[in-house]
């Protein structure tokens, strides 16, 4: 079953991967970028193109968008051809980036000013997730909202969670991340530890990819892991390092705005902060994890 034209707006890794999914499953799809260079691999799978957010709103029932940061989100949606600068009345739509709640319920207020509706439905997963329909779906709006965005989130999330209104979305989906980008840095301190002992790469990874503080994530790419400690190539990127610093940004905002401490959350933003400006930049968020190592063998960065 077919939805209208869904318009996708952001063609980063995960915006490009949505929308070759909703390709893939017999959507009709119109892309929008800054750079319109990065929408040529979707127009080439099939989607049209649209020359501003504003004709996107123009020709698509549904707008999805999956953009950086709070400024890009406010800058596609109210900026001079955003994408409410268009007649939006009694469109749906679904904005699917990782930005804060406070950030959030403002689009969703103009949003809903302008007559359409609006769910957040910030996801858990990476590229292969989003290109497979895999994600995980955190949602925050009016049922009403999602039951009529479902139907669209069901070809790309395995598992959808209604977290509550408009922000709850936003507030969950910094919870779900947190505790994966503390443990990357908390991986590279420990990493730190044991680089002079007679233990190859392989082992090393093996072994703590099988201990009891391993989540899922080192489970599963323990031969990424053992491939960076050993020189053999960084990760494939699917959550950019600068991506986790922005996040945990917005993590440590959250918790000064509840009232509450969080120096474990402070100390992995400065560390991520720090590896970003130098080190790893556009690389994965995992890389982070190899630079003690890196460090205590006087290997280069």
């Amino acid at each position: 079953m077919t939805h209208g034209l869904i318009g996708v707006c952001g063609m980063g890794r995960m915006g490009a991967a949505i929308a070759h999914r909703l390709l893939s499953v017999g959507q009709p799809v119109m892309v929008w970028n800054r750079d319109p260079a990065r929408c040529a691999p979707l127009v080439a799978a099939g989607a049209s193109m649209a020359a501003t957010p504003a004709d996107v709103t123009a020709a698509c029932d549904t707008v999805v968008s999956m953009l950086f940061d709070g400024p890009a989100v406010a800058a596609v949606y109210q900026g001079a051809q955003g994408l409410l600068s268009a007649d939006a009345k009694g469109k749906l739509f679904i904005e699917m980036s990782t930005i804060g709640p406070e950030a959030i319920r403002a689009v969703a207020q103009a949003v809903q000013m302008a007559g359409a509706d609006f769910i957040e439905c910030p996801v858990g997963g990476t590229v292969g997730p989003a290109r497979d329909g895999k994600l995980l779906g955190l949602v925050g709006g009016t049922p009403q909202a999602l039951d009529r965005a479902r139907p669209i989130l069901e070809h790309l999330c395995r598992r959808i969670e209604h977290a509550g209104p408009v922000g709850a979305g936003a507030q969950l989906k910094l919870a779900v991340n947190l505790p994966l980008l503390v443990y990357w840095q908390a991986l590279g301190e420990a990493m730190g530890l044991v680089a002079d002992l007679d233990m190859s790469a392989d082992q090393l990874a093996d072994l703590m990819a099988d201990t009891s503080g391993s989540p899922v994530a080192i489970k599963h790419r323990s031969g990424e892991l053992a491939a960076m400690l050993a020189g053999r190539g960084d990760p494939a990127v699917g959550f950019e390092a600068r991506g986790a610093e922005k996040d945990l940004r917005e993590m440590a905002q959250l918790s000064t705005a509840l009232g509450l401490d969080a120096p474990v959350t402070r100390a992995a933003h400065d560390a991520f902060t720090a590896a970003v400006s130098g080190q790893i930049g556009g690389k994965d968020a995992m890389t982070i994890a190899a630079l003690n190592w890196r460090k205590a063998r006087r290997e280069p960065a």
